[in-house]
């Protein structure tokens, strides 16, 4: 079985994409993947079939999305009045709590099948994350981890003035992902305020032009983040 592992990643970047439409793409690659899964279970080793990754990077249109275990009163706005601040709103089948996805952010989803690459969840959370902090790094910003809370922070080592950059919330199953991370770079920091983010109420929400100051060129950031990932799980890229 080891010489079907497939370390082969297919990476598209989908641009500005309506969530329901990014939600449905990545649940049909998500599908065929475990499908193949199901269907090697009975056939013998030698008629197993590879398994293919994708790693999907976008940006959406403002929208919130909440998690199956989050709670709806994490939203602040009635449901009526999404339309005045031209959001949207998706319960959907990730980990977590409710967050924000709009236009200056990263968002990437990796479908993969983690056999190919290892099988332990937490250590792909943690990978996503350092991803992000070692991206972060290159921008002189130190970013880092809070025990107990998923996702990456800066000023992590302060518990009064720590600010979240980075959400996480995936959905695996027989060992393949997907959801994601959402990282904010040109992000509209605003629509924060319409709800309790991660259901967390006493930390900040930031992104990285407010912390440099200035607006940042998110197709430079996307390749770098795209490049540490590559690296941190071993991804061999192709088109």
């Amino acid at each position: 079985m080891n010489s079907l592992l497939n370390k082969k990643t297919k990476c598209l970047d989908l641009g500005l994409m309506d969530y329901q439409q990014a939600w449905d793409y990545q649940t049909n690659l998500f599908q065929s993947i475990v499908d193949i899964k199901i269907q090697n279970r009975a056939l013998a080793d030698s008629e197993h079939r590879i398994t293919n990754n994708y790693l999907l990077f976008c940006e959406h249109p403002h929208v919130f999305t909440l998690g199956k275990s989050g709670e709806e009163k994490n939203l602040l706005i009635k449901k009526e009045d999404l339309h005045s601040i031209e959001a949207t709103y998706y319960h959907i089948n990730r980990g977590g709590d409710i967050t924000y996805h709009g236009p200056g952010q990263i968002v990437v989803y990796p479908i993969l099948d983690l056999e190919n690459f290892f099988t332990d969840i937490h250590q792909y959370m943690r990978l996503l994350e350092e991803s992000v902090i070692q991206t972060l790094d290159e921008f002189n910003i130190k970013a880092g981890r809070i025990n107990g809370l998923t996702g990456v922070w800066v000023d992590y080592e302060n518990e009064k003035t720590a600010r979240k950059i980075c959400a996480l919330g995936v959905k695996t199953s027989r060992w393949v992902t997907m959801h994601g991370l959402a990282f904010n770079v040109n992000t509209m920091l605003e629509y924060f305020q319409y709800i309790i983010p991660c259901g967390i109420e006493d930390k900040a929400v930031t992104s990285l032009n407010k912390e440099l100051k200035s607006e940042q060129d998110i197709g430079r950031v996307k390749s770098i983040l795209k490049e540490k990932m590559t690296k941190l799980f071993g991804m061999e890229i192709v088109n």
